[in-house]
């Protein structure tokens, strides 16, 4: 388990000052991933928010070796150079240990990304790669990827008179795609469980090999939330099981939190703008389904930790 205490002491390797919106997820998950390490880390960052908006030319928010590669390489950009490193550190150049960490979104990950990142997990690569997943491009314009929610609304999938319901389909289950990669660790959790979090990352740069993380982090003008309720929300995707906090280590799966009562969708729904749409009369069989949709996933995932996979 993490100590406060101790990660409360430790230097920030995100500065502030960077120009990421207030209340927006990104740079809480990447400050949180950083205070897991604690050997040196060269990150790699694909275009998206979080490059955008931490290393505006000729300024830059992180104080480790940064690159900035392009939006669907970063797993390949990064793969190079844990090789290029294990290469230097047989020859004896290179003596002390580093952590090799790569973060894209999920447009960047889920999407036009996810080649790179499969062929990095699947060659064995000792590196970290994690996701945060803000459910649509929002650097781009707030357009709808494959990992945005049945029901939300984005400027790709607008919730109108031809279609009601926004997104017609539902979201792409990576982290149980990565899973079947086979790697040695892999985990889903939230910037809203800190603790939670940093464990599952600590556990990513113990093993050795390839890890994946996917952490959940609110966009609050794609979401169209409160700046100040981004934790909250995080909380509540755990709640009503929409967002299930697990991880999957050696192949055996286990939830790591389980909620003391699991809660109805329309709880995570109701205060996000891009589901507004879904409360109007006439749509409540949708939010039937969807919650019909977080049902059976929330129970096969029970049933896979069950049987450890």
């Amino acid at each position: 388990m993490a100590n406060l205490r101790e990660l409360s002491r430790k230097g920030e390797l995100l500065t502030g000052g960077h120009r990421a919106c207030a209340g927006c997820g990104a740079p809480v998950a990447v400050r949180q991933v950083l205070k897991a390490v604690d050997t040196p880390v060269v990150v790699g960052c694909a275009t998206g928010c979080l490059e955008v908006t931490t290393t505006i030319y000729p300024y830059s928010a992180w104080n480790v070796p940064f690159i900035h590669s392009a939006f669907e390489n970063v797993a390949a950009t990064v793969s190079g150079i844990e090789a290029a490193y294990r290469s230097l550190k047989r020859q004896g150049k290179i003596q002390r240990d580093i952590q090799f960490v790569a973060f894209g979104g999920d447009g960047g990950t889920y999407d036009i990304g996810f080649q790179s990142l499969s062929g990095a997990m699947e060659r064995g690569h000792d590196m970290v790669y994690i996701c945060y997943d803000n459910q649509a491009y929002m650097n781009t314009g707030i357009q709808r990827s494959s990992a945005t929610p049945r029901g939300a609304a984005t400027t790709t999938s607008p919730a109108g008179r031809v279609i009601t319901a926004g997104k017609t389909q539902y979201r792409k289950d990576l982290t149980a795609v990565m899973a079947a990669h086979d790697i040695p660790y892999v985990a889903q959790t939230t910037i809203g469980h800190w603790n939670d979090l940093i464990t599952k990352v600590r556990k990513a740069f113990e093993v050795e090999g390839p890890a994946f993380v996917n952490i959940l982090t609110p966009c609050r003008l794609g979401w169209q939330i409160d700046p100040a309720d981004s934790i909250e929300i995080c909380r509540k995707a755990v709640d009503t099981c929409f967002w299930p906090l697990y991880e999957v280590e050696n192949g055996v799966w286990k939830i790591t939190l389980k909620p003391r009562e699991k809660k109805p969708i329309t709880e995570w729904l109701r205060p996000q703008g891009r589901f507004r749409h879904l409360f109007k009369p006439g749509n409540e069989k949708l939010i039937e389904e969807i919650q019909a949709d977080v049902d059976r996933r929330w129970e096969m995932l029970q049933k896979r930790c069950e049987v450890g996979g």
